[in-house]
């Protein structure tokens, strides 16, 4: 009696997976997580660009307005799921930017106004999007739907299904 009680929930739970659900629910939770960061820096924006140096020519409110946007639709293209492996590109680098800053401590005023999260933070965000990056969207993003209605023969198929 237990013996194939367990049987069954040790093959079942060996063989379905659910990973196209798992990466809706990480892109969910980290778009999420990413989207009140850009949230929390727009609400005191005033106080951290006084510490925030600017980049690309720009002033530094220019530059933080610039950051901010990159944010949103980088989280936003993350949670539905378009563009995902390119969406995941500038928040890991910033990720990277922000361990850095950490470790170094050259500054740490400006990074926790900046980025107003402990370190650790920064390693947690650059893990869940080196994953995303290998592993994609899945199935139920934007960029399978997308990816489906382009489909023209059975090889681009086969592709799709093991997606």
């Amino acid at each position: 009696m237990f013996s194939k009680f367990f049987k069954q929930l040790f093959l079942y739970s060996a063989g379905h997976t659910y990973s196209n659900l798992s990466r809706l629910f990480l892109r969910l939770f980290t778009g999420i997580m990413f989207l009140q960061l850009c949230v929390r820096q727009m609400l005191h924006f005033d106080e951290i660009v006084p510490s925030f140096t600017g980049f690309m020519g720009l002033s530094p409110e220019g530059s933080m307005a610039l950051l901010l946007a990159v944010e949103l639709l980088s989280a936003t293209f993350i949670i539905v799921g378009l563009l995902t492996r390119l969406a995941v590109l500038f928040p890991l680098g910033l990720m990277l930017v922000a361990e850095e800053i950490i470790l170094s401590s050259q500054t740490p005023d400006a990074v926790t106004q900046l980025f107003n999260f402990q370190p650790g933070y920064p390693v947690m965000f650059i893990g869940i999007f080196i994953f995303m990056l290998l592993s994609g969207p899945g199935k139920i993003s934007l960029d399978y739907i997308i990816a489906a209605h382009f489909t023209e023969n059975d090889e681009d198929e086969q592709v799709l299904d093991k997606a």
